[in-house]
């Protein structure tokens, strides 16, 4: 059973977010990607759990609305609420492990190794610094 568009929105919104912050240097298309494995992890929850997840996240997006996304991020983020608290480790344990399976290049901050520039270029080969090529 899928999740309703809305809910797919408020779950969407809050995991964004939630990667944005958490790993700036991960490019818009792997956080998108990231975005939907963790929500298609969440519509094959039990349906118990699921339904929790979801009234969470429903909560979080009104909320969100009302004091604003990134405020009521780092309110979720700073809660010791049972429940509430476990929302963004929910999202982070997914989100973390589906990174770094899928790009085990991936830096701390998101960003890929295998974009920037190593040994050998031009920027930091020997011959950048008067050394055979």
């Amino acid at each position: 059973m899928s999740a309703a568009p809305s809910t797919r929105q408020a779950l969407s919104r809050f995991a964004d977010g939630l990667l944005a912050g958490d790993l700036p240097g991960l490019d818009d298309a792997r956080r998108a990607a990231t975005v939907d494995f963790v929500l298609r992890r969440v519509e094959a929850l039990p349906s118990v759990t699921r339904a929790g997840v979801v009234a969470i996240g429903a909560a979080v997006d009104v909320t969100g609305r009302a004091l604003g996304h990134e405020r009521t991020r780092g309110l979720v983020l700073r809660s010791r609420l049972p429940l509430l608290s476990e929302y963004p480790r929910l999202v982070r344990s997914l989100a973390y492990a589906h990174v770094w399976e899928t790009w085990p290049d991936t830096e701390v901050d998101g960003s890929s190794a295998a974009l920037e520039p190593g040994p050998g270029t031009a920027t930091t080969g020997s011959a950048a610094h008067g050394g055979a090529p």
